[in-house]
């Protein structure tokens, strides 16, 4: 068995096409909790009481809405709306009894409008009653690692059994973002549908320079349990590919506060090139073949968002050697990446391209070779196998 080997060494990655940054200080909020995370790695670049539990108003249908989509088969089926679905309390997009939308109409009323009562026809739709769809809904909170959530209603009316935090939050926005049909109901601006016409409660997506989305919220006790009344929301941005979610609860501020969250973020943590997919890393001797080596290459991109004092450790495992034959796009080792000790990504390094083996026996070609010598078969019936 051959012995594998294992290099490690400091790489710096600090975005060559930059300049030399200076870290900026992290901006103050006025939120009572506060996330800015990146989207595509997970890291927190900003966190405040990030993981306190509290009430969450509208932004609780997010869940909602990826709940329906991940339930249903057709997005454009339609729904007749009954009569207990109309004159929910609180923000609407005016359903009326007896009238039909598709499911995908009401995801447009629920995420624009914030309609309370296309958050109750949705559930009712999708699960036949609400209660089985909020049931749906902390299922998947847990399948998502949302440990500090809790869900009473799928539209995020006052419950004291209704409650999350800015961290549960972030990795919900995370997901449902990577969602198409939900990417692109949250960032359109406003829309005319089913005789109305929809705007966007979240004001970033004409303030904020690449805002794309997510959901507002506010209630009269969006605070802690018996706190004043707050807001809250989560929105993101793309700026260069990289894309940014924050999310703050119970912030007065919290249209200044997100457009400083992300000026912060995309300056002082840009996304940064830690492998290429095709990148040719290194050649590993072959056994058994005419080759001598076998050219090995990463096989998919890795990004990583770095501050500009922060370095990269990469260790490539590869074996000492290999042997014939090979066939390419087979994982021939990994190298992972390291910010200090905390693993932030890898790529496997696989075959460039494949291998034949020429050895004696088999379909080697040294076998061929001594069949034709000994059996005296045709020069016409060798075969060199690549």
């Amino acid at each position: 068995m051959k012995r594998f080997a294992a290099a490690c060494a400091a790489i710096f990655l600090c975005c060559s096409v930059l300049p030399l940054r200076v870290q900026a200080a992290a901006p103050a909020t006025s939120a009572s909790s506060a996330i800015l995370i990146d989207a595509a790695s997970g890291r927190v670049l900003y966190e405040q009481n990030a993981h306190e539990r509290r009430l969450i108003a509208s932004i609780t249908k997010l869940m909602t809405a990826l709940v329906a989509v991940e339930s249903a088969s057709d997005l454009d089926r339609p729904i007749e709306i009954r009569p207990e679905w109309t004159g929910i309390e609180g923000s609407s997009m005016y359903l009326r009894a007896g009238e039909q939308l598709t499911l995908k109409e009401l995801l447009y009323g629920l995420l624009l409008a914030s309609g309370n009562d296309a958050a109750v026809a949705i559930a009712g739709a999708c699960a036949g009653d609400v209660d089985t769809f909020v049931d749906w809904m902390n299922e998947k909170a847990g399948e998502l690692g949302m440990k500090n959530t809790h869900f009473a209603n799928p539209n995020g009316l006052n419950d004291d059994q209704h409650y999350s935090t800015a961290a549960d939050m972030a990795q919900l926005a995370r997901v449902v973002m990577e969602n198409q049909d939900l990417e692109t109901i949250v960032g359109t601006k406003s829309i005319t549908l089913a005789g109305r016409t929809l705007s966007n409660h979240n004001k970033l997506l004409w303030r904020v320079d690449g805002a794309d989305g997510i959901k507002t919220g506010y209630t009269k006790r969006a605070g802690r349990y018996t706190d004043k009344a707050g807001r809250t929301l989560v929105s993101c941005a793309q700026r260069d590919g990289q894309r940014l979610i924050a999310v703050t609860l119970n912030d007065p501020n919290d249209w200044q506060d997100h457009a400083a969250l992300f000026d912060y973020g995309f300056e002082n943590y840009p996304s940064c090139v830690l492998a290429l997919e095709g990148r040719e890393v290194t050649a590993i001797p072959v056994e058994g073949s005419l080759r001598s080596f076998v050219t090995v290459r990463t096989d998919r991109d890795v990004f990583y968002p770095l501050a500009a004092d922060e370095r990269v450790k990469v260790k490539m495992t590869l074996p000492e050697q290999t042997s014939a034959p090979l066939k390419e796009g087979a994982i021939a080792g990994a190298m992972p990446y390291y910010l200090g000790e905390e693993p932030i990504g890898a790529a496997y390094l696989v075959y460039a391209d494949s291998v034949a083996d020429d050895r004696a026996g088999g379909d080697g070609l040294v076998h061929r070779l001594m069949e034709l010598l000994f059996h005296r078969e045709p020069l016409t019936s060798l075969v060199i196998r690549q």
